[in-house]
């Protein structure tokens, strides 16, 4: 049985520091170790000083050293999918959109069931959504926790997937906690404590991530390790960051927050509002460099840190084009989560580093 599977743009992880000859030649020679991103391919490159553009517009010339994955989707026909035992329903909430739609595609690749029901807005109530060669359902706000009961019912070992508004998302968590399904939640936004004291209450099995690209998630624990171990490395250092995404994301970036949370334990004083976010099409074409066949799904992340003399800079740069890799993780991290489930864990809430601590994925 075959399916139409999207190849993913290459995703780019960019390092830049302005050092020293010797420096670069050690700090080049230690990448030189790790030329691989999760088991595949990666080039390394070091460009000499030259001038670049920025959001400082006036920047020093800066060596930069980089390393660029292509990461590409296996034909269906290779892609490693779940063992028919191991095979579960998942139920898709924001099926409407373009990342539920992705999600569903994915799954349908991995050899999991989707189930054929999904809730969404009022407006979106009564829809018919057609994709990953299935016709699922959109329910509207009203009786949810009848459908969802029911479904639960009928199927005790789903997982859902929610990838809603950030509105919708204490909402939903309360309404999964009280019919006691587990799920992955992927919507950014909504009050995060409030949601980890409703699933921890419950005791119901969650994932909760904010950004479910696992080869990001790996740089964002890698921050953190270097916040644990370097606590004041960075600081007097200035900060800027910039975030673009689509124009339909609405609230700013779960995992620009996570990043900046890195760098103020590094010593940084930086405040959230202090984000420039770029929704505007044409800003992120002239100004952030975003392909324009991917203005309706991309996330390009920069952090620049500069001494308080000026006389050093840092950046570290993450850019996505499409919705694949996100897509992708969601379904490891419902893997992930239905072994958890069966296994009875002691431990119900997880996040994304768990999952790739696991070391399952596919």
């Amino acid at each position: 049985m075959g399916f139409s599977v999207l190849k993913a743009p290459p995703t780019s992880l960019l390092f830049v520091g302005s050092t020293n000859d010797q420096q670069q030649n050690r700090f080049f020679s230690n990448l030189r170790f790790s030329q691989s991103i999760g088991g595949r391919p990666c080039n390394l490159s070091l460009i000499k000083p030259s001038s670049s553009t920025s959001i400082a517009s006036n920047r020093k010339p800066i060596t930069t050293i980089t390393a660029t994955q292509q990461i590409e989707k296996p034909i269906a026909s290779s892609m490693s999918s779940v063992p028919e035992k191991l095979a579960f329903p998942i139920m898709v909430n924001g099926c409407t959109g373009k990342m539920g739609k992705a999600i569903i595609d994915a799954g349908v690749s991995a050899g999991l069931y989707v189930l054929p029901v999904s809730f969404g807005s009022e407006s979106e109530a009564g829809q018919i959504v057609e994709v990953g060669g299935k016709e699922v359902h959109v329910h509207g706000p009203s009786g949810r926790e009848s459908v969802l009961a029911s479904l639960f019912e009928e199927n005790p070992d789903m997982i859902v997937i929610d990838f809603t508004v950030p509105a919708a998302v204490n909402a939903n968590a309360e309404l999964y906690s009280k019919v006691g399904v587990p799920f992955v939640m992927g919507t950014t936004g909504g009050d995060r404590e409030l949601l980890y004291k409703t699933v921890e209450d419950s005791k119901v099995y969650a994932v909760i991530s904010p950004q479910m690209g696992k080869q990001v998630v790996a740089f964002i624990a890698a921050m953190e390790i270097m916040a644990e171990q370097f606590p004041g490395a960075f600081s007097g250092y200035s900060l800027q960051v910039m975030e673009s995404h689509q124009a339909s994301k609405l609230d700013t970036s779960g995992t620009a927050k996570d990043v900046i949370k890195c760098f103020q334990k590094l010593g940084v004083s930086y405040e959230l509002d202090q984000i420039q976010q770029i929704r505007d099409p044409k800003q992120q074409v002239e100004m952030v460099g975003v392909p324009e066949e991917h203005l309706l799904g991309h996330a390009f992340h920069m952090y620049h840190l500069t001494s308080p003399d000026q006389t050093v800079s840092f950046e570290f740069q993450h850019n996505v084009c499409g919705r694949s890799i996100y897509a992708e993780g969601t379904i490891d991290a419902a893997l992930f989560l239905a072994k958890k489930v069966r296994s009875k864990a002691d431990k119900h809430i997880y996040n994304m580093i768990d999952v790739l601590r696991e070391g399952n994925m596919r």
